[in-house]
């Protein structure tokens, strides 16, 4: 499962008071992290049909390690202020499912355990992974030198297209992120897709955002030639004042707000963006590999796949977010070494296999995306290579323990400027400035 970027509170210091006062967490505090035997706790966010994959993953693990007992714990809407009740009551889960915008603040913090020492003693292990994986994956869950995850599966953003409606306005989206649309390109497919009635009602949109939609809008400010922050991980600044970011913000925005061939931010109230899509009233849908299920073996809809455009200062191929997931280990698990037993197993080719089969998730082994179960999940897909070739395509969101306080001031700025209340430009100067502080470290 990858949600989307939720708006989070700053990590603060948990207290006895906000531990009592969580009716969220006390129920599944009692009956999930505070049982007193020897099964391993594994905190996770799914679906319920997500959750019957993780189940089957960890059946499998069991049929081969017996010994190994593990109890599962379903993550509520605020997982990171629901890990952290957890651990401020000293009944932390095992093992954690990472989420690339959330774990840095719990690492900072010492609830995640360091994995470079157990990789390193599984240096085979650990080598098979990095030549099966992708490093920008890994690379997203090391933090300060720390390991702090393996990835276990891939959501980064693409664009679904109902297939008929562009093969009726003789449109032919690329199909691998090397040969990516240009913005241009983009604009007048969108435009061939939007369709209105004699009284100026819109009747079929030619793109709609099924993410969160200053995301959306960071995205193609990357692919017009600048990434979204420098470093991405851990980074010191952004690039919101970069001119080129501006334009490829504001070309998202126009889509909307000036060529209105996309659903203003207030329009999407009324009607969400997989409905208008599921239904044939849009012709282009940004989302994620998290959809797949809601659209495959629709019988009225004919998917696929294409990426994301490029600007006019990008490259020749596009990029995505990385979107990726990962497993975590509790720093202070009494079972560190049945953690890893399973988190080894769950991150490596078998379990990539049943992630791969299930059609819910995209792996992140090579071996497990060119495994016939992944095909055949995706048998409808004629353009596989959108989601096989995302990792390598990928860029990183960024990744900081202040994230909370940065995302609320990005989602307030983002929002005017998609709303047409601002232009791209306003994110530069004194509101740069202000999100330049709250990356700087403590004093």
């Amino acid at each position: 499962m990858r949600p989307p970027p939720l708006v989070t509170p700053p990590v603060r210091p948990i207290r006895r008071r906000t531990l009592l006062a969580s009716a969220l967490a006390a129920p599944l505090l009692a009956s999930g992290c505070g049982a007193d035997d020897d099964a391993l706790t594994f905190f996770f966010g799914a679906r319920p049909q997500e959750a019957k994959v993780r189940q089957r993953i960890i059946e499998e693990f069991q049929k081969t390690r017996p010994d190994i007992k593990i109890r599962t714990i379903v993550s509520g809407p605020d997982a990171l202020q629901q890990m952290l009740t957890y651990c401020a009551g000293g009944k932390c889960p095992d093992i954690i499912m990472a989420w690339e915008l959330l774990y840095a603040g719990l690492a900072e913090r010492g609830v995640l355990l360091d994995l470079n020492p157990l990789l390193q003693r599984d240096a085979d292990h650990a080598t098979a992974l990095r030549d099966e994986g992708f490093p920008t994956l890994y690379d997203t869950f090391t933090y300060s030198g720390g390991q702090y995850a393996l990835p276990e599966q891939w959501s980064g953003v693409f664009l679904y297209y109902n297939r008929k409606l562009l093969a009726d306005a003789g449109l032919n989206p690329p199909a691998r992120w090397s040969q990516a649309w240009s913005f241009a390109e983009f604009l007048d497919a969108t435009r061939a897709l939007t369709h209105k009635e004699p009284s100026g009602r819109t009747r079929q949109w030619g793109f709609t955002d099924a993410w969160v939609p200053y995301f959306s809008a960071a995205c193609f400010g990357m692919n017009n030639g600048v990434d979204w922050f420098t470093p991405p991980i851990g980074p010191t600044r952004t690039n919101l004042g970069d001119p080129r970011f501006a334009e490829g913000f504001q070309f998202y925005a126009d889509l909307a707000v000036r060529h209105r061939v996309a659903p203003k931010v207030a329009d999407q109230q009324s009607v969400s963006a997989p409905d208008l899509f599921r239904r044939g009233k849009a012709g282009m849908m940004m989302g994620g590999h998290w959809l797949y299920s809601e659209f495959v073996g629709k019988p009225d809809l004919d998917v696929d796949l294409t990426v994301l455009p490029v600007g006019p200062h990008g490259g020749h191929g596009a990029y995505t977010d990385v979107g990726c997931t990962g497993l975590s280990i509790a720093a202070d698990s009494p079972r560190i070494e049945q953690a890893w037993e399973f988190v080894k197993f769950a991150t490596g080719p078998v379990g990539q296999a049943i992630i791969a089969a299930s059609g819910l998730f995209v792996p992140v082994l090579k071996s497990a995306m060119g495994s016939r179960g992944f095909v055949e999940a995706h048998r409808e897909i004629r353009n596989l290579e959108v989601l096989t070739g995302g990792p390598a395509n990928s860029r990183p969101l960024p990744v900081t323990p202040a994230w909370g306080k940065v995302s609320a001031l990005l989602e307030r700025g983002g929002n005017r400027v998609l709303r047409g209340a601002a232009t791209a430009d306003s994110l530069g100067g004194a509101f740069t400035d202000d999100i330049d502080a709250l990356l700087e470290p403590p004093a």
